[in-house]
Formats: C-alpha cells, sequence, structure tokens
C-alpha cells in the first residue's frame, strides 16, 4: 500500500480555521493546552497553517478494514475520532451509530457480527464506558464472536482536564476486560496504532473469533502528526487453522467403523457452505445431528437432524459407539448425567456404551483464559484434534468417502433408514403438542410461534433471538436452512443481549432486504430499552415480539424448586422475580422511543392478524413492537 502522505491531511472538508476563530473567543478561558499549530492568544486562536488531528489517520487505517458501522455511546476521551468519522470521513464506512448504553453498543455489534461475518466497531468512554460494556463484551467472548473496540483514555496527566477526565482516565484500560478478549495494545504513536490495528482485526478474525481492544489516547487522536510517512500496513488475512491430517484421517477411520456414530454440533457453521458441509458429513455417515443451536449449523428438516423436539437439552446420545464434537460446548454434558443419590445429594454418571469413541475438534484450547470457567467440564476424548471445525470438515469429509467399502455403505443406509423414522415420529409428537393450550390466555407458547411461522414462511427471514425461554418451539415447528435464520445465544448468559443484539442483527439484514424477527423476553428487553431509539433513529426495520410472560421466569422457577426441596411451600417465588404489580406496558415504552406499536396483546385470536400488520410496516423499513401477554415457557 502507497505511503500515507502528510499532505493529504490537508485537504478537510471542514474550515477548521474559520471555526476555531469563531470558537476562540468562548473557549481560550478555559483551554488548558494550545495542540501544534495553534497560536493560543488572548480572547482568540490563531490557526498557523493547515491542521488535521491524528485521528484523521486513524480513521483511515479502521476505513482500510473495510467496517462499516461504528456503534457509541458519546464520550469525550474518543471526541477526536468521533469528529473525524464525521467530517474526515462523511461519517460513512464506519458509519456512526447512535447508543443510549455502552452494553447496547457492544451487543449490537455482537448480534451484527453473526449476520455479517465480520466485526462492528464500537467505542467506549474510558474506564466508565468500558465498565458499562464489560457484560456485552463477555457474551461475545463466550459465544466466540468478533468485535473491534476502541477505548479512548488520556494516559498523559498533563493533558487531563478537571476531575471528569482524572476520574475517566487509566493507566491500563484493557486490564478489567483482558481475561475475556483475545488482544489488545496501547499504541503510543500513529504508526503504532496502524499497525496495531490492522494486528487487531486479523487476531480477531482468525478462530476462535473474539473481540480485541485498542486503546486511542487523546492526544494522539487530537494532536497533529508528528510523524513524517505515515502508512496504513497491508491486512492479510490469516487461513483458519485446520486440523492435523493424520488425526483427521484417524476419525475419519473411527467414525466409518462405528456402528452408530452421533455428531453434536456447537459452534460449527459461520456460513452457509459450514451448514453444507456439515450435511455432506452427516450424509456419508447417516449419522444424526444433535445441533446445540448456539449457531445454525444443521437444517431443522433434514431426516438427519437428532432435535427435532429440542427437549431435553442434552439429548439421550447413550446408543452412540462414537461421537464426534464438533466446536460443542459443554460436550461433557452429554456423555454424562446427574443422578440424585438421595434428596439433598447428586452424583455425575457416564451415558457411554463401554468402548465408545469421543472425538473432538474445536479451535478453542487455541484461546483458553483459566480465569473464566467458559470452556465446561474436561472430556476425555479419545482424540482430540485442535483446530477450527468448518475448515477441517473438508479434509474430514475427503477421508470419510476413501474410508467407505461397499459392505460399510450397505450397512450406513440401513442405520439412516432407521435414525429418519425416529425423527419423523418425535416432530409429528411436538407437533401435535402445539395444539395444547391453544385458545389459552395469556398465549402459549406454541401458538405464538405457530402464528409468527405462518406469516412469515414464505418470506426471506432471519430469526435473530436465542428460542429457549419459550420452550424451543420455533426450532420445534420452523424449517431452518439458511445460515443466518438463526443466530443462537448470548454466549455468557448475561441479561441485556436479546434486544440490542437483534438490533446489530437487524442492521446487517437490512442491506438483503430481510425480514428479521426479535421474540423478547420481557425480563431482557427492560436491561436496555434505549436501544429501541437507536432502531427508530436509524431506521432498522426489525419485527420485535414480545415473549411477556411478566417474570424472570426461570429463577422464579429455580425458587420454587429449592423450595419443595426443603418442603417449603412455592407459593412466594413470585417475590424478587415477577415484574408485575403494576404491569410493564412494553407498547408504550416503544411508542415513547418512536416505534409502532400494539398491545398488550392477550386474546390469542387477535395475534395473527396483529402479526400481519407489523410486518407490513417493517417491509416498509420501520421497527415495530408487538405486546404479547404469554405463559411462562
Amino acid at each position: 500500500m502507497a505511503d500515507y502522505e502528510v499532505a493529504r491531511l490537508a485537504k478537510s472538508k471542514v474550515d477548521r480555521r474559520r471555526f476555531l476563530k469563531r470558537a476562540g473567543a468562548g473557549a481560550a478561558a478555559g483551554l488548558a493546552f494550545a495542540p501544534q499549530g495553534v497560536a493560543q492568544q488572548a480572547g482568540s486562536v490563531e490557526v498557523t497553517g493547515p491542521v488535521k488531528p491524528g485521528s484523521d489517520f486513524m480513521l483511515d487505517v479502521i476505513q482500510s478494514l473495510g467496517i462499516e458501522y461504528c456503534a457509541a455511546n458519546p464520550g469525550s476521551s474518543f471526541r477526536g475520532l468521533h469528529e473525524s468519522i464525521l467530517n474526515h470521513g462523511g461519517n460513512k464506512n464506519p458509519e456512526l451509530l447512535t447508543c443510549l448504553h455502552e452494553e447496547s453498543s457492544a451487543a449490537m455489534a455482537h448480534g451484527y457480527a453473526k449476520i455479517e461475518g465480520k466485526p462492528m466497531m464500537i467505542m467506549v468512554h474510558g474506564t466508565v464506558g468500558l465498565q458499562h460494556a464489560s457484560m456485552a463484551i463477555y457474551n461475545a467472548y463466550c459465544d466466540r464472536v468478533p468485535m473491534f473496540i476502541i477505548a479512548g483514555n488520556i494516559l498523559d496527566a498533563n493533558y487531563r482536564r478537571g476531575n471528569a477526565e482524572w476520574v475517566h482516565s487509566v493507566q491500563d484500560v484493557a486490564a478489567m476486560v483482558r481475561d475475556y478478549i483475545k488482544w489488545d495494545d496501547n499504541p503510543v504513536s500513529l504508526t503504532h496504532f496502524a499497525e496495531s490495528a490492522v494486528r487487531a482485526y486479523k487476531v480477531s478474525m482468525t478462530p476462535p473469533y473474539e473481540p480485541v481492544l485498542l486503546v486511542a489516547d487523546g492526544k494522539l487522536q487530537e494532536e497533529p502528526p508528528e510523524e513524517k510517512n505515515l502508512r496504513i500496513p497491508k491486512l492479510v488475512m490469516t487461513a483458519p487453522p485446520q486440523g492435523d491430517t493424520g488425526a483427521v484421517k484417524e476419525a475419519a477411520r473411527m467414525l466409518v467403523a462405528a456402528e452408530n456414530p452421533v455428531i453434536v454440533a456447537g459452534r460449527v457453521a459461520r456460513s452457509q457452505h459450514g451448514i453444507e458441509l456439515l450435511v455432506e458429513l452427516a450424509e456419508l455417515l447417516q449419522a444424526r445431528v444433535h445441533d446445540q443451536r448456539l449457531r445454525m449449523n444443521f437444517p431443522t428438516s433434514h431426516p438427519l437432524y437428532g432435535n427435532p423436539g429440542v427437549l431435553p437439552l442434552n439429548p439421550n446420545v447413550s446408543d452412540a459407539d462414537a461421537l464426534l464434537g464438533l466446536e460443542a460446548q459443554d460436550l461433557w454434558n452429554f456423555t454424562h448425567k446427574m443422578t440424585p443419590v438421595n434428596r439433598f445429594g447428586m452424583e455425575s454418571q457416564s451415558v457411554m456404551k463401554p468402548g465408545a469413541k469421543i472425538i473432538t475438534v474445536s479451535a478453542v484450547e487455541l484461546n483458553h483464559k483459566s480465569n473464566y470457567q467458559d470452556f465446561g467440564r474436561y472430556v476425555e476424548a479419545d482424540l482430540a484434534i485442535t483446530g477450527d471445525a468448518e475448515a477441517t470438515l473438508p479434509a474430514l469429509i475427503e477421508e470419510v468417502k476413501r474410508a467407505l467399502t461397499a459392505d460399510r455403505k450397505r450397512a450406513i443406509q440401513e442405520r439412516g433408514k432407521k435414525v429418519t423414522e425416529a425423527n419423523a415420529q418425535a416432530l409429528r409428537q411436538h407437533r401435535e403438542l402445539a395444539a395444547v393450550a391453544w385458545d389459552a390466555s395469556p398465549i402459549s407458547t406454541a401458538r405464538l410461534a405457530a402464528e409468527i411461522w405462518a406469516q412469515v414462511k414464505n418470506e426471506d427471514w432471519s430469526l435473530v433471538s436465542w428460542d429457549r425461554m419459550m420452550s424451543s418451539w420455533p426450532t420445534r415447528l420452523w424449517n431452518f436452512s439458511k445460515y443466518y435464520q438463526f443466530i443462537g445465544t448470548h454466549g455468557g448468559s448475561g441479561m441485556g443481549y436479546g434486544l440490542p443484539a437483534a438490533v446489530g442483527a437487524a442492521l446487517a439484514n437490512k442491506k438483503h432486504g430481510r425480514l428479521t424477527i426479535n421474540i423478547q423476553p420481557d425480563g431482557d428487553l427492560c436491561y436496555a430499552p434505549g436501544v429501541l431509539w437507536t432502531a427508530a433513529h436509524h431506521q432498522i426495520p426489525l419485527l420485535n415480539i414480545m415473549h411477556n410472560n411478566r417474570a424472570y421466569h426461570e429463577e422464579r422457577m429455580y425458587i420454587a424448586l429449592l423450595g419443595a426441596k426443603y418442603d417449603r411451600s412455592p407459593e412466594k417465588s413470585d417475590i424478587g422475580t415477577a415484574l408485575k404489580g403494576p404491569n410493564i406496558d412494553y407498547a408504550s415504552v416503544a411508542k415513547g422511543f418512536g416505534l409502532y406499536s400494539e398491545g398488550p396483546i392477550e386474546n390469542p385470536v387477535d395475534l395473527g392478524p396483529a402479526i400481519k400488520r407489523a410486518i407490513e410496516r417493517v417491509k416498509k423499513g420501520e421497527p415495530v413492537l408487538l405486546d404479547v401477554v404469554t405463559q411462562p415457557r
């Protein structure tokens, strides 16, 4: 890439000379420093030459990475970059998204990346901004999602003005999140920033994907460049790491020899090609696939889809003599079960048949951290392959093809017929279960899912919310086949993820014209309702349908279960968990933030027409919210 010419900085889209002269009279008394190239005089600021801040070059570096959006709640520690985005960059690539909370900024980036396949940038303000964003960053870390974080800071004590800049500045910004990001740096020059920004993007986008953080020092942003011949390094992406050739060959041999292999898919597919590869492997082996639904990994209508009913969360794999875990999360819980010893004690027991083999393919071992325990129990695998599962699948498929004989092909086809029959029967049972309490009020979660499906099944749709909190009814009733039709879970189980992640995902879907659907839990919305305004302000089309059961229901169930364990009444389990008295009017909340809304909807007969009206508005480019009062699960 050609050298970055300082002369290029002189081509400003805004006459800074005129602005500084006009602002000088009122601002001179408050100036604690005079930037190079600016002579401070009594009552005025005289510009002595073309003044361009270092943040303009920083922005040129960021633009070279192809980052489309930057989500931020405004903060003075990154005001230089903020101004450069608007005036030097014309508010394009990245476009600034106005957020009302830093946690929403990070969660929006989380949802966006799972649709778009690349990071969104966020900016956070010093100590307090990063503290606000930290929960959402942790979610992205646990969910293996890339994110490009810029944290503003003023390291030089001589550059800090007033108490606010002291309490919002810190010696080591990234320290508070370093345990759950992949890489960070604190550049001390523009050349340093350029190299670190390119490196950060590359690190974030090398499996396992994770957030990265760069500190943008206030002085570095706001002062003119002192360095000559600044240049932007060339970005060369790293090929995803593949599993060892010999280990992949051995895995294929074990899978082909197995009488009943089972595949457990965690965060495998990052693209439609990833889904197609997993389908190809499953069909070659005629092996059922248990999708953990951490991503869209496998078509739910496929005959080999191993959990058409979803529940229980950890399906029975006791019949497997070979278990292949692909980027699986907490695989130990698939191979063990907890059984009561007595009323107060539990013990774990393996559910695997004697001699069964466990094979794992995962890149997570490349980035384990010790403090946060998101890696689950230790799995005693017979063959553990370190490498990205999607990148390793082509080689595994080829080795399986080589290992297949005519006799094994015949046996495998017979096995496939049995799996197909069992799955078809399970699917029929769950469709029958969906009819239970069909006319109930509050509205059953099964009917809510069925009514939405009836309206969207012929659209190019994308469900951008996790559905386990409504008994996974969309997974059980809808036909998921494309990678963007389901983005999975929050990763770190941190509340407040759902709504802003849905807005970020809807932003990524917008340019493709997809109908984005968010089935939104009520308690989760209460953490970050302000992102509704962001959706309205930036005209991000999104259909939000409340799963309003008026409680933090999972916690309520835990309280009731613990009470029953000690022979105590469950009647008090609403205390501290219920969201009623008064009921929250989510339709009014949404209307206050500028959205079209309806509700509360309690009669199931009203649900279908309301969804139809809402979709018509979303197709015109609006975010919409329907407040639907529902059964607990």
